[in-house]
Parts: structure tokens; sequence; C-alpha cells
């Protein structure tokens, strides 16, 4: 069911006012580059690929054709081709920071062997550390509970290939 003008106007105002410097304070530069550099010595020992997106706001045809938080990182998932690795065992953590929400989305091999619930406690994770204001703490918290579940269940084999880059994006 589609929300009311209101609604949608009232979710419109709330993205708008995240700005990039709102981002930017949740996540500076050198925040973003140690959970890169989480992701990275994770990677080492499983097979794994770990994508983390940042978004100050959602774009606003997002937002008035009422897509959710879950489509939206179903849709980042998609295009930013984390559902194409080598072994289908990439994630994706996705951040809203307009709507203090965080999905993750794993692929087909991935979803087979880690129940939901596992992944909405990551999710928690991040979510009541960032009502705290720790945002960077949280976040690589975060990071490690996927990469120690990537660990027990697709350990690293071997020499492995970094199919996609470690670097969190920020849109």
């Amino acid at each position: 069911m589609a929300g009311s003008i209101t609604t949608r106007l009232k979710r419109a105002l709330r993205h708008w006012r995240t700005t990039a410097a709102v981002g930017r304070e949740a996540f500076p530069a050198t925040s973003l580059s140690d959970l890169g550099a989480a992701i990275t010595e994770g990677e080492i020992h499983h097979r794994g690929e770990v994508r983390l997106i940042v978004e100050n706001s959602m774009p606003f045809d997002a937002i008035w054709n009422d897509v959710t938080n879950r489509q939206r990182a179903l849709g980042l998932f998609a295009e930013y081709g984390v559902w194409d690795t080598e072994d289908n065992c990439g994630v994706l953590i996705y951040v809203n920071l307009a709507e203090h929400k965080v999905d993750i989305v794993c692929d087909r091999d991935i979803g087979r062997l880690i129940e939901p619930a596992t992944w909405q406690a990551v999710c928690r994770t991040m979510t009541e550390g960032f009502a705290r204001g720790e945002f960077h703490d949280s976040t690589l918290a975060a990071i490690a509970q996927v990469n120690e579940l990537l660990v027990r269940h697709f350990p690293a084999t071997g020499e492995g290939v970094n199919e996609l880059p470690d670097h969190p994006i920020v849109l």
C-alpha cells in the first residue's frame, strides 16, 4: 500500500536534510579507510566478498515511489555486482543514514547457510551503535561479525582473488 502524500513528503524532507555533510560526520575519511581495511583483512580468511554502501539519502524518485530500505539494498546489491562473485558469496551491508536503517543482502550460497535472524542481529549491532553516535565502532563490530560468519561457512581455500573493491561506497 502506497503511503499518503503527507507521509511521502515527511520522508522526502528527512532525506533532503540528510546531506553529504551529515554522512561525512558519521563516516569521515579516516573511518572509511579503517572500514575498508577491516573488509580487506577479513577477506584474507574467507572466500566471501563484502561491500559496504553508506547512503546519506535515497534519490527522490525512490522515496516518492515508496521504495523500502530492503528494496533499495537489493537494487544496490545488483547495481554494484555483489551477486556476481565466483563462489556466490557476496555480502552487501547497506546503511541508510536518513532512515537510520541497515540491511544486509547476501548471495544465494550464503543465504542457504546463514539464517536471516543472524543477519538481523548484525544489523542491530550497527543500529544500536548508531543510536549512541558510535558509527565507526559499531560498523567495525558488524564487519567483524560478517567476517566471522564467512570464515565459519566459507573459509579461505588458498590464494583468493579479490573480486570486488573493499573500500566503502558513499552515495
